[in-house]
């Protein structure tokens, strides 16, 4: 018998909960995402409201100014650290569900891409590039929008992930157009030199300055997962693979059997909510991007504070809609302290809160050495076994249910 017939995993994209050991290695000691988001509201006399990530145990995790412990919370809570090499999304995402990934994915946040390369995407687009450097999406519209607008050139742009960043307007180069020219892109990185994780389409509307607004039509070429994973075990095995947000652009397809796409984060949340109103058997996997990609890089403290407090109103619908047969994992990838210098991605555990509605209560696990427990429980609720070569311990049995 099956413990669980639906599991929802949802990743609040770069919400970490505290630096990894190792940390000091990324540049990154002392970071803590949601600890000096806490801290800043508090000192602000405005304590951050998540009542229902309180309930669940989020502030037995680690200690939250205005947060407060509880002895009977809702989920099984602890905290995971990271094996893989890295902090960046693709990493974090393929080691949950089972892939260590020992050689970290190579940036050009410095330098921006070879000459060579922007020589050869010049030459098959046909096409000028402008930008090659690093830079906030939204700064770097403001700053030659209008120059790709009115002569026809193609911004390229990177940051501190590893991404190769086109942008397009819909109106003058057209959506088709643009998704051709990341297709080169993506083509040309794939060489070794070159390599990047993600080549991401950045489409947007507008004519001039103070009017360039970024689209829901963003679209990631992603690599593939070096090996099988545990998406491709649970499709295999006849499971449905539901992915939410960018999920499927992460795993480049793989293992994945339906997928919708999210304008927001809180678009993606009522997705998840309107998947637990059908009827399916198997995995539906989110990402809530906003909180990284809006806040974190930005270094927004106020802005993740208010997003988090808006997830969890959600939260307390999803929790609602959940069935006595399913299990809810709440998650992040990495960490992205909008306190912190610069603008990267965080080295630093990740929350793990698993609740189900036949649970009496939860409690505390063990802090977890990956975040292949995720992969590996689900696995096991579904019988199926883990691919060769991955990585992961269940903690299915410490999740006890009610009779």
């Amino acid at each position: 018998m099956e413990k669980f017939k639906r599991i929802f995993v949802v990743v609040l994209d770069s919400l970490g909960v505290g630096a990894m050991p190792d940390a000091v290695q990324f540049g990154d000691a002392g970071a803590n995402t949601l600890g000096h988001i806490a801290d800043y509201r508090y000192r602000k006399g405005q304590p951050l409201r998540i009542p229902i990530l309180e309930k669940m145990g989020i502030g037995n995790i680690l200690p939250l100014n205005g947060v407060d412990s509880t002895p009977s919370p809702l989920a099984y809570y602890s905290a995971m650290r990271e094996a893989s090499s890295g902090k960046d999304t693709m990493t974090g995402h393929w080691e949950m569900m089972g892939l260590r990934t020992t050689k970290p994915f190579q940036t050009f946040t410095e330098h921006g891409f070879p000459e060579e390369l922007i020589r050869e995407l010049e030459k098959r687009t046909g096409r000028k590039i402008i930008g090659n450097k690093s830079a906030s999406g939204t700064e770097i519209l403001e700053e030659l929008g209008e120059e790709e607008v009115n002569e026809g050139h193609l911004i390229v742009y990177t940051s501190a992930d590893s991404v190769l960043q086109i942008c397009g307007n819909e109106e003058t180069m057209g959506l088709e157009n643009l998704y051709h020219y990341c297709e080169i892109a993506r083509e040309l990185t794939m060489r070794e030199e070159w390599m990047v994780g993600r080549v991401i389409a950045r489409p947007y509307v507008g004519r001039k300055k103070g009017e360039f607004k970024r689209t829901a039509n963003r679209h990631d070429y992603a690599v593939k997962p070096f090996q099988k994973t545990v998406l491709d075990a649970l499709k295999e095995a006849s499971c449905d693979v539901i992915s939410i947000g960018k999920i499927k652009d992460i795993f480049d397809g793989e293992g994945i059997t339906r997928a919708y796409k999210s304008k927001s984060s809180l678009h993606g949340m009522e997705q998840t909510i309107e998947a637990a109103g059908k009827e399916f058997h198997g995995l539906c996997f989110v990402n809530l991007v906003d909180f990284d990609a809006l806040w974190g890089h930005r270094r927004d403290a106020e802005g993740y504070a208010r997003e988090l407090e808006q997830f969890d109103e959600k939260l307390s619908v999803l929790l609602g809609s959940l069935e006595k047969e399913d299990l809810l994992i709440l998650t992040a990838d990495h960490g992205n302290d909008p306190t912190y210098t610069g603008t990267d991605h965080t080295r630093e555990k990740v929350p793990f809160l698993a609740y189900s509605p036949a649970f009496q209560c939860g409690g505390e696990l063990e802090e977890s050495s990956d975040f292949a427990r995720i992969g590996a429980t689900i696995a096991d609720s579904f019988h199926v076994t883990m691919p060769d070569g991955t990585i992961g311990i269940s903690c299915l049995d410490k999740l006890t249910v009610s009779e």
